[in-house]
């Protein structure tokens, strides 16, 4: 099952948030599709890492061995899908990364940190970004103005 995972925020004087690299760490929460059992902790899933799936099938980002009923559920990202969350000032929620979902789907995203941001005035980077709080704010020396991302929220969809 294809699931994507949406965004929308407040940017204030920036104009692009993007996760970084091939190890940024998405933290996830599951739900078996075999028993309905939910995760109590956060999983990662990044697209550097590959785990063999049992019986030689052959691999996955992500394999969760579900605790109730003993399943074992994988998730992989899509290669290409990620994409940086633009402001255009409509905070309309757009995809950031999609999922190939076997078994399981999620039902949480903690944003935390590994993201980088690009103020609008002057194309200042700002690396390393934290969103742990689901907000963030910094000043951009060079336009001498104040930038933030706030009120940060998220929902998957289902796509076909």
């Amino acid at each position: 099952m294809k699931l994507s995972l949406q965004i929308s925020c407040d940017l204030e004087n920036i104009a692009a948030l993007s996760p970084v690299g091939e190890d940024f760490r998405w933290y996830l929460k599951f739900k078996c599709q075999s028993c309905g059992d939910k995760s109590e902790k956060w999983q990662y899933i990044t697209q550097e890492e590959s785990v063999p799936l049992k019986g030689g099938r052959g691999s996955a980002n992500l394999v969760i061995k579900c605790k109730l009923c003993g399943r074992e559920n994988s998730a992989d990202i899509f290669p290409d899908s990620v994409k940086p969350y633009t402001g255009d000032g409509d905070r309309k929620m757009k995809t950031i990364v999609s999922f190939d979902c076997r078994g399981m789907e999620p039902v949480d995203f903690s944003p935390r940190n590994g993201w980088q941001c690009e103020a609008v005035e002057t194309g200042t980077k700002f690396d390393d970004v934290d969103l742990s709080e689901k907000e963030w704010v910094d000043y951009d020396e060079k336009a001498k103005e104040t930038v933030g991302i706030y009120e940060l929220t998220h929902q998957f969809v289902r796509q076909k």
